[in-house]
């Protein structure tokens, strides 16, 4: 796996979904692959697999990785490594959620594979020598997703983007101070921003627009 040229590309879109009802979630992803602008999507259905059978978190899986394949978005999936096997996508690994390095082994080289790794350099490090495609690090500012979760000190984000290995910046981004986040960094490369609420909380109406104005602030980054 080759490692990008990470000082001359903008962050790429990387979107979470969250627990609307699969019809207005659908919707939603719709409107917003269709602009062109989300790199990845990562399936995060918290609510869904507390609150219904396996038969109906597959089908619902299976609506989402259709419509990503319809746009050509790589389908992330959250924690679930049996789930992202079974639909031959890439899967984001929390700390206690199993190996990177038997994730890559069962999946192959070809699907993306990320890693939270909080605010801890040693295990940015750990997930690129273990096969993870990003290491994923935040929250970068007070998130909605995650209200509990420490700010990560803007030192460590700086050091992690020199380690010449992706860098996935998670948690409370949002338009009004992605431009913020990019001075307190100084330069630093960074790959992906992960955004969550501030598109997918948007109404179906609207979520267009929001999208395609992410699109812009990250080109001009």
């Amino acid at each position: 796996m080759t490692t990008p040229n990470l000082k001359k590309q903008p962050p790429k879109l990387y979107l979470l979904t969250n627990d609307d009802d699969i019809a207005t979630l659908i919707d939603k992803l719709e409107r917003v692959l269709a602009t062109g602008v989300v790199s990845l999507l990562q399936i995060r259905r918290k609510a869904t697999l507390k609150q219904y059978d396996l038969a109906t978190v597959y089908k619902e899986a299976e609506l989402i990785v259709s419509l990503a394949n319809d746009y050509d978005v790589d389908i992330i999936m959250n924690d679930d490594l049996e789930l992202a096997s079974h639909f031959g996508t890439g899967l984001h690994l929390g700390q206690r959620d199993g190996s990177v390095r038997v994730a890559r082994e069962i999946l192959g080289d070809d699907v993306v594979i990320g890693r939270t790794c909080h605010a801890d350099i040693a295990l940015f490090k750990e997930a690129r020598r273990e096969g993870a495609t990003y290491g994923a690090m935040g929250t970068a500012f007070a998130s909605i997703t995650k209200p509990r979760a420490s700010i990560v000190p803007r030192q460590i984000l700086a050091k992690a983007a020199g380690v010449d290995f992706p860098l996935c910046v998670i948690g409370g981004i949002a338009l009004d101070n992605i431009y913020q986040l990019r001075d307190e960094l100084e330069g630093a490369p960074v790959s992906y921003i992960a955004v969550t609420a501030d598109i997918m909380g948007h109404s179906v109406d609207t979520i267009e627009q929001k999208c395609l104005a992410w699109g812009q602030k990250l080109a001009a980054w």
